[in-house]
């Protein structure tokens, strides 16, 4: 048996081999296609009855979500005229000299059309202002009422009702208006003292009628009401019936569903009932459609499957061939494409389209293909960037000018018979570029940068005869972390040169380091003259790198030193500039808190600071 197995295994391997492409495709379509198609037969009987429900369940939750929506700006615009009656008519009266009801008949007017009344009545029940005008009946104690208790009750809230008959005031014409009122809490001001009271709003009950009577969720049986969120009926097609006692309704068991598409059997009739909270006020909207209008088209959706899946299958088994060759095509044409590719062609056309398989594959062949010359440019763009960095730095390690400018200094000191002054100078000059250099290092203590900023600061002072004063403070022990060199130096010459050239003997440099969590902050400010904000944005630019320097300064020392340090601790890590003009600038540099000196590495690869 086993060596009979071994043999056809063997066979179908050698067929297999000798097969095209297009024959071995023709024959699975062929083969998948019938079976395919009789087994989906088979299964769109059983999703019929899952698919139908489905599709009546979304047809319900979207007729609801639109009811939603409609009753959310019925009753959005009950919020709009409270808030407008209370934020811009009641906060802005003192009852003791003005009078609400102008302003009431104002804001009536110009929404009379949904409402009905609109009144303010005190903490004690008495009626201060309505609109229209109407006298309370004598019958009626506002106090006792359910909205004004809720009102006083919860006052961070807007309180709505459930439709009613306006039984407040006296109507002359005699008219029983059905309403929905909101109420809330509201702050009166009397004689400057602030007392509370409570804000109606009367809105016709006639809107929401609207909105809901011309819904339709099936042919035929399906509708629609609304309840509160205790189950009370605020709205249903039969309300007179059910009032009356000749109907009944499913209303206190709707109030415990959740949002969603339910079943229930009621009256020993299955249906399916759909559920949507409306915002604001807890009512809910209530969908009904019963189980027998899902099956009403039963037998011709049956019949229209059955053609569907024997017209299927008679058209796969016809186009199998065209549809192998289709499929073959394009994989031999993305073939020869490759093949040029790795004779060296330079302009290769992948566009092969076909299946989506095939055009993507393509698609991404020429992605890599594009992404892997893209990344040979950048390689030889970060070396480019990488040489004009590091001369960037030598060049803001020794600066000519400033070098020419000190010697000069010691020279005409030393001329004049002040040796002591020249001596300090010298001394503090040997000191920076011992600093500079660090033996080649680029990673450095803190300690060691501060004192090189003190040793630029000691001959800029000298050098501008104590035109300004400097301070350095280290604090929470950053001295001991480390940093790359060089840093606060070219922060401080911009400090000098155009914040400093023109003090006179009032100018200040405050140097503040200190840790912010795992980071450390070094912030550099200065009583200057400021920057305005369009060149504190042009500072850190990149694409102003190349620019010519002007009469101000090119800002190369910000960019250099910012670069610097993004190229060597990443993104997050950089300066920071605020300025304002006459109001002096202030440099942050943000930095991670090394507490080792790690093994040196070059800058444009970042470490993870602990």
């Amino acid at each position: 048996m086993g060596k009979r197995l071994s043999g056809l295994r063997q066979r179908w391997s050698s067929v297999y081999r000798r097969t095209s492409i297009q024959m071995i495709l023709s024959a699975s379509f062929t083969a998948v296609a019938v079976l395919g198609m009789l087994f989906m037969g088979l299964t769109l009987f059983l999703r019929f009855s899952s698919s139908t429900n489905a599709q009546q369940s979304a047809a319900s939750q979207r007729v609801l979500s639109q009811v939603n929506v409609s009753l959310d700006g019925y009753l959005r615009s009950m919020m709009r005229i409270s808030d407008a009656a209370y934020y811009q008519l009641i906060k802005d009266t003192d009852l003791a000299e003005d009078d609400l009801s102008g302003a009431l008949d104002f804001l009536y007017e110009s929404s009379r059309d949904s409402l009905v009344s609109i009144a303010v009545f005190s903490a004690e029940g008495d009626l201060i202002a309505a609109s229209p005008m109407a006298p309370l009946k004598n019958s009626v104690s506002p106090e006792r009422e359910e909205w004004f208790c809720s009102a006083m009750d919860r006052i961070e809230n807007l309180h709505f009702s459930t439709p009613h008959v306006q039984n407040l005031f006296e109507d002359p014409d005699y008219r029983y208006r059905w309403v929905v009122s909101l109420s809330r809490f509201v702050e009166l001001t009397r004689g400057g003292a602030i007392e509370g009271g409570v804000l109606l709003v009367d809105m016709s009950f006639s809107g929401i009628e609207q909105i809901c009577k011309d819904v339709e969720l099936s042919d035929s049986g399906g509708y629609l009401y609304l309840i509160d969120d205790s189950g009370e009926i605020i709205y249903h097609p039969r309300q007179q019936l059910i009032y009356a006692g000749l109907l009944e309704e499913n209303n206190l068991d709707a109030a415990s569903y959740a949002d969603g598409v339910h079943s229930e059997t009621f009256q020993g009739q299955r249906r399916q009932v759909a559920v949507k909270t409306v915002g604001y006020t807890g009512w809910k909207l209530v969908g009904v459609v019963p189980a027998e209008n899902l099956w009403s088209n039963y037998g011709q959706l049956v019949l229209f499957f059955l053609f569907i899946v024997l017209f299927s299958v008679f058209l796969l088994v016809f186009v199998n061939l065209r549809l192998s060759e289709w499929i073959t095509a394009p994989v031999k044409k993305l073939d020869r494409a490759v093949k040029e590719l790795e004779a060296g062609k330079e302009q290769v056309d992948f566009d092969v389209g076909g299946p989506y398989e095939v055009e993507h594959l393509s698609h991404s062949v020429r992605s890599m293909v594009s992404t892997l010359r893209h990344l040979m440019d950048d390689v030889v763009r970060q070396e480019e960037e990488k040489r004009r960095s590091e001369l960037d730095v030598l060049q803001s390690q020794i600066n000519p000018h400033f070098l020419y400018n000190t010697l000069d200094s010691v020279v005409w000191m030393t001329e004049n018979g002040r040796t002591d002054e020249a001596t300090v100078m010298l001394t503090a000059l040997a000191r920076f570029f011992r600093i500079s250099l660090s033996r080649g290092s680029n990673i450095i203590p803190i300690a060691d940068e501060l004192e090189h900023a003190r040793h630029y600061l000691t001959i800029q002072k000298m050098r501008y005869k104590n035109k300004f004063s400097a301070t350095i403070e280290a604090r929470d022990g950053v001295e001991k972390l480390y940093t790359i060199k060089l840093i606060v130096q070219p922060i401080l010459e911009n400090a000098i040169y155009h914040g400093m050239a023109y003090a006179d003997g009032d100018g200040e440099i405050t140097i503040v380091a200190r840790r912010d969590g795992d980071d450390v902050i070094i912030d550099v400010t200065d009583n200057g003259p400021g920057m305005p904000e369009e060149v504190v944005e042009r500072l850190l630019d990149p694409r102003e790198q190349k620019a010519a320097p002007s009469k101000g300064g090119s800002g190369i020392g910000f960019r250099n030193v910012h670069q610097r340090i993004r190229l060597t601790f990443g993104e997050p890590y950089g300066l920071t500039i605020r300025s304002e003009p006459d109001a002096g600038t202030t440099v942050r540099i943000r930095l991670p808190a090394l507490t080792e000196p790690p093994g040196e590495k070059k800058e444009g690869t970042p470490w993870d600071a602990k």
